[in-house]
């Protein structure tokens, strides 16, 4: 499988390093990896995320960091839709 993000994800995502960017360069570089590097997973086990808030979708909560990862399996594809801290309300899929 591989993984392929959306526009919204990228986009949610560089908004979320930029945030904390604003206050630690360092801590926004590890958290946008870790996210990252947590998404690159998904290819190898897409199944690893809860049901989701929307049907057909799953998300994976990150334990270390409070953020959400929305994502759906299409056509061995895992499609990253959108990333979101846990304090934010969740964006509409």
């Amino acid at each position: 499988m591989r993984v392929r993000w959306l526009r919204s994800a990228i986009h949610d995502l560089d908004t979320q390093a930029d945030y904390l960017a604003q206050d630690d360069v360092e801590i926004a570089r590890h958290i946008y990896g870790e996210i990252r590097r947590r998404c690159d997973e998904l290819a190898y086990f897409p199944d690893r995320g809860r049901p989701g808030r929307i049907f057909g979708t799953k998300e994976l909560v990150l334990v270390k960091y409070p953020y959400v990862i929305s994502y759906r399996v299409k056509n061995e594809v895992v499609e990253i839709l959108r990333v979101f801290h846990t304090s934010q309300r969740p964006p509409a899929e």
